[in-house]
């Protein structure tokens, strides 16, 4: 079932920030290319007349508690942070001087 020819492993892998190994980039372009393949099946299903919904069953308030809490701490909101100083991430700057 999967078409894993248009699948670009390497470039996935690099935006989810994943060292893959030739075994693993294999099995998972198979992988996803059994998902891609299921969700091309959907194309055949025939909607016409059905409602756009955001959810399957009747949905209320899913809101939990809106009660104050321990947030993470820096050192864990940081862990995964590409860079940092001074407690903060650094991002690259999006704002010229102008």
């Amino acid at each position: 079932m999967s078409d894993t020819s248009h699948l670009d492993i390497d470039y996935v892998a690099q935006l989810a920030r994943l060292a893959l190994g030739d075994a693993e980039k294999e099995r998972i372009a198979k992988q996803l290319g059994d998902v891609l393949g299921y969700v091309r099946q959907l194309e055949a299903v025939n909607i016409e007349g059905v409602e756009p919904m955001a959810h399957a069953f009747d949905v209320v308030n899913v809101w939990q508690a809106d009660e104050p809490r321990a947030g993470l701490s820096v050192d864990d909101a940081l862990r995964n942070a590409p860079a940092s100083r001074d407690h903060m991430f650094v991002v690259p700057k999006v704002v010229d001087d102008a």
